[in-house]
């Protein structure tokens, strides 16, 4: 297998070697909600109201995604920065303790979900026609956390040490399994919400082995191992570092989560349960045109890190601008697409013709500043990857629960606005939060950037 040369390699090319593969492993990986998402909508006499409380179980995947992302990008950065120090020690501490918080958070999610389920369904508006559909799905679902976590958290090891088409293979694997499964469980089984749960479940099993053969194996200069310790401590020496610089993707997991309990509670007021498939439809939209950006992003890290902690301003300095050109011209892009042609997008997961009359101006609205929202993601990359911890937490809090979920609560009483108002809080808090992040980046980093060839 390949690998990246982060040591002597040129910067666009470690860039498009680190980013392509992951593009198509992001890409691939989504498919194991959205094809759920696509079949769910699609079961006969009961797609909407299936699509609607599956949607309820968004904020929970979001909570295990932000713990899988807070060791995951939250440690990968620090392995590459060790790396480049020719600091090998510690970078293999630091994958092996990102793992052993991965099993023991992985367990402790999983049973803490089985025993709350229902509560937490509740909390999360869940109405008595929802409640059948989002328990059946939540709970077969919970039982592949430990997968989750370990397929996803542990590719960003796999990537950082310079094999990206590992991790990207190992997303297939699982998503060609979802593929297979998902209808012949949902309607050759007839298991309905269900059989979308269990296909996604036996899939990410799958992701899972693989990426184990590799981090167990031998394949790899860094890998997992299990030596007898005495203490805890031993155990995880890195844990603090990792779970400071992942907070920030953490809270930004947990935001959206808190952003998807408030948009569907002030939805189920002002629209009914028909603005809650509405917002399921947009957020999957979302999510399907995010991941590019969180490839690019992503695929810039592990460049960025190397190449601050081996103090090499200019490579940094490109990996930048690069990154920030790249993702702001692709959002550019979506965003013509979106105006042009919602239909299509939308029509990917539900053909039904009320759903569509409404979902139509929701998503005009919702991505009607999507532009900015490169500046924050890129801006966000370079604080997490120069392990600029504080700054990376406040602009993860700043644009969410400063102003997002504050909008998204007020809007809807405003100027008659009502459901409106819940997709208008995005965009709002996208101009302003992308501007913040990007320009305090600029002012912040580029003086220090240029400082850095000094101090070799």
């Amino acid at each position: 297998m390949k690998q990246v040369d982060f040591e002597s390699g040129r910067i666009a090319r470690n860039m498009f070697e680190t980013t392509l593969p992951m593009l198509v492993a992001q890409l691939i990986n989504l498919l194991y909600n959205i094809v759920d998402r696509i079949y769910i909508g699609r079961i006969p006499g009961e797609g909407t109201a299936a699509l609607g409380g599956v949607g309820l179980c968004f904020p929970v995947v979001m909570l295990i995604t932000g713990f899988t992302n807070m060791y995951g990008m939250g440690g990968a950065p620090l392995f590459s920065m060790a790396l480049g120090q020719r600091k090998r020690e510690k970078a293999d501490q630091i994958m092996n303790t990102a793992f052993r918080l991965i099993c023991v958070t992985a367990v402790f999610l999983t049973l803490c979900g089985q025993i709350l389920a229902v509560p937490m369904l509740r909390a999360l508006g869940a109405t008595e026609g929802m409640m059948g559909y989002s328990v059946v799905y939540l709970r077969i679902y919970l039982t592949g956390t430990l997968f989750s976590m370990i397929s996803t958290g542990m590719n960003s090891y796999i990537n950082a040490q310079g094999f990206p088409n590992i991790g990207m293979l190992s997303v297939v694997l699982g998503a060609v399994s979802n593929l297979i499964l998902d209808p012949l469980f949902i309607f050759q089984m007839d298991m309905g919400v269900g059989g979308a749960a269990a296909a996604t479940v036996l899939s990410q099993g799958l992701s899972a082995f693989f990426v184990a053969y590799y981090i167990l194996g031998k394949k790899l200069r860094f890998r997992i191992h299990f030596e007898k310790k005495k203490t805890l401590r031993e155990y995880f020496p890195y844990a603090g570092e990792i779970v400071g610089l992942g907070t920030a993707p953490f809270i930004m997991q947990c935001t959206n989560s808190l952003v998807q309990m408030a948009c569907n509670g002030v939805l189920l007021r002002f629209g009914g349960e028909i603005y809650v498939s509405v917002m399921t439809i947009v957020s999957s939209v979302r999510q399907l045109l995010d991941t590019p950006i969180s490839a690019m992003t992503e695929g810039t890290s592990p460049v960025l890190s190397y190449n601050y902690g081996a103090k090499r301003a200019g490579n940094v300095k490109k990996s930048i601008w690069m990154m920030t050109a790249v993702v702001v011209l692709y959002a550019f892009a979506i965003w013509a697409l979106i105006q042009w042609q919602p239909v299509m997008l939308i029509s990917i997961f539900s053909t039904d013709k009320t759903l569509l009359k409404d979902a139509v101006p929701a998503l005009h609205l919702y991505f009607f500043a999507f532009p900015f929202q490169a500046f924050q993601m890129s801006g966000q990359t370079v604080f997490k990857s120069l392990n600029k911890k504080k700054r990376t937490i406040f602009f993860s809090l700043f644009r969410k629960v400063i102003l997002v979920i504050p909008l998204t609560l007020a809007l809807p009483h405003l100027w008659g606005l009502g459901a409106r108002g819940v997709f208008m809080a995005e965009p709002a808090s996208n101009v302003i939060g992308g501007c913040a992040c990007y320009l305090t980046m600029l002012l912040t980093i580029l003086p220090e950037i240029r400082n850095l060839e000094t101090d070799r």
